[in-house]
């Protein structure tokens, strides 16, 4: 007999097939990734090369320990106002950065305490809402930058803040200030994502393997360099530009590390900072990785708890060099996926880039303008909040689409944790709706003249079914005859009995007669023994009502 053969690739030929996207989007992610590490670290009242710090740490440290396929880390907006208030109340950055050394500690043990679990309990249309949320922000939050106004580049996850700069006087403003130039590399830019994605395009063989982001990045700084020579006024600098800090020695480069003040190990406040840290970056760590691998292609489950710990090395190894705290992101590893990453490669390949532009291509890096990452970002937006999304929760029922929006609309009008937070309290109020619904079934046919029904018990009837069974048992009418069948049921709960034995008090005087199912059906596959226990259990005190 001829053995099978069958098709599937060596792990060679799927390593080699997947070079090209991971080198594509570490890259792409590397671009992202500059002028945001620099923006969340001005927005977190820390020194800019920080970020870039966190950047590298994120992408080489915790790219090497991580057992996620797909996602990146780096410094993320959700961390700015933790951040912003422990340097405020340490006083000093040193301290602060011994503080980030703790929380990775603390997000180790976590790790091996196992609270990662702790992503098995987001229902996927929060994960979802929380992702188009973040694709409507980056939408919305770009619309500036297209046009020229680029006071803001921090990568914040808040709209409408009641105090203070936000989106809506960002577009006042960005109204008053247009920029020709900027409108002009950002419509070229989106000109190119958008053919980009096009079959004829897809066609050409020497196009298959050039990144889009690639392309558009150079023709933004080609593109800016030609009006500059031919009208020199109107070329774009200053902050529609990235700006990265350019050391002019090696001696000054190594002076943009910070070594943490291990000396502040006996203040109180580095502890309570490092605590509010390792909560808020392993929540978002969580959530990132449980959001990150839906995004995935080939829909791989990252370890959590193995994920914790690798995020506690990177915050450690960040913080002993003077990075700001960093977790999981889902912007650049949207942008990775996006661009053709399949493996963790492209952490690795964004993190190295980090590291060879910060130390040899700062001068070509602050050429790039904002206007042209903005339209990348803008196209990952677009693709996180697809309109095929919002139709497909709708068609799976209000009980998905509700959650979705709830987490969409908080995510809009407040910030990240919060939106999520309101998600997940409209998902739990449609968890408990049906578990009042489908605690039981209800069957009513007549027999011999009277009316029969037949209340068949779920195989897990909490006290949350207490109400339903109230209301059930109530409702009941004089003369007939109940059957209640409890054997398909491994748990009953003692308030649910209590129920029903005070139903059995009553029943005798408005002449209902009631009759208890007991035998398991025959064909039903044989019940673990623990399960088993627990429902003769049960029955042994449904039989006292009798």
């Amino acid at each position: 007999m001829n053995p099978i053969k069958t098709t599937q690739k060596s792990p060679q030929k799927r390593d080699s097939s997947t070079l090209v996207g991971d080198i594509r989007g570490g890259f792409v992610s590397f671009l992202v990734a500059v002028p945001l590490c620099l923006g969340i670290a001005l927005a977190s009242g820390a020194p800019l090369f920080s970020g870039i710090i966190a950047g590298l740490a994120g992408g080489l440290v915790v790219g090497l320990f991580s057992r996620s396929a797909v996602s990146i880390s780096g410094p993320e907006a959700g961390l700015i106002v933790v951040v912003l208030a422990a340097i405020e109340s340490l006083g000093s950055f040193p301290a602060f950065l011994l503080a980030t050394c703790l929380a990775g500690l603390i997000q180790i043990g976590l790790g091996y305490l196992r609270a990662g679990i702790i992503s098995n309990f987001f229902p996927s249309s929060v994960i979802k809402g929380m992702l188009a949320g973040i694709g409507l922000i980056l939408i919305i939050k770009q619309i500036p930058h297209l046009v020229g106004y680029d006071a803001d580049s921090a990568e914040e996850i808040s709209l409408f803040q009641p105090e203070g700069f936000n989106i809506v006087s960002q577009f006042k403003m960005a109204i008053g200030q247009l920029n020709g130039v900027a409108i002009l590399i950002a419509a070229v830019s989106l000109g190119i994502l958008l053919l980009w994605e096009r079959p004829f395009l897809k066609r050409i063989k020497w196009l298959q393997n050039m990144p889009a982001a690639l392309v558009v990045v150079v023709l933004g700084i080609s593109i800016n360099e030609l009006v500059g020579l031919l009208a020199p006024s109107s070329i774009l600098k200053g902050n529609h530009l990235v700006q990265l800090p350019v050391a002019d020695s090696l001696s000054g480069f190594f002076g943009l590390f910070t070594m943490p003040d291990f000396s502040q190990w006996h203040n109180p406040q580095v502890y309570i900072s490092a605590l509010s840290i390792a909560l808020v970056a392993s929540l978002e760590a969580l959530l990132a990785i449980e959001a990150t691998d839906q995004l995935d292609p080939q829909k791989r489950k990252t370890p959590t708890n193995t994920e914790l710990k690798a995020q506690g090395i990177g915050n450690i190894v960040s913080g002993l060099i003077g990075g700001i705290p960093l977790t999981s992101v889902i912007v650049r590893s949207s942008v990775s996926i996006n661009a053709g990453a399949r493996t963790k490669r492209a952490a690795l390949i964004h993190g190295l880039l980090l590291l060879v532009s910060a130390i040899a291509l700062p001068t070509v890096l602050n050429r790039i303008p904002w206007a042209a990452l903005a339209s990348i970002l803008l196209i990952t937006g677009y693709k996180l909040a697809h309109a095929r999304i919002f139709k497909q929760l709708l068609n799976e029922g209000i009980a998905k689409f509700i959650p979705f929006i709830a987490t969409v609309a908080a995510i809009l009008l407040t910030d990240l944790l919060t939106g999520i937070a309101v998600g997940m309290l409209v998902a739990l109020f449609f968890i408990l709706r049906e578990n009042y619904r489908n605690a039981h079934r209800i069957q009513t046919f007549q027999e011999g003249g009277n009316e029969r029904i037949r209340i068949s018990m779920g195989d897990y009837v909490s006290f949350l079914s207490k109400a339903s069974m109230v209301k059930l048992l109530t409702s009941i009418p004089n003369n007939a005859v109940v059957e209640i069948d409890c054997t398909n049921s491994s748990y009953i709960d003692s308030d649910v009995m209590n129920t029903i034995d005070n139903f059995k008090e009553t029943a005798f005087q408005r002449n209902i007669q009631l009759i208890f199912l007991r035998e398991p059906v025959e064909d039903r596959p044989p019940i673990p023994e623990s399960i088993s226990a627990m429902r003769s259990r049960h029955l042994r005190e449904i039989e006292k009502i009798r």
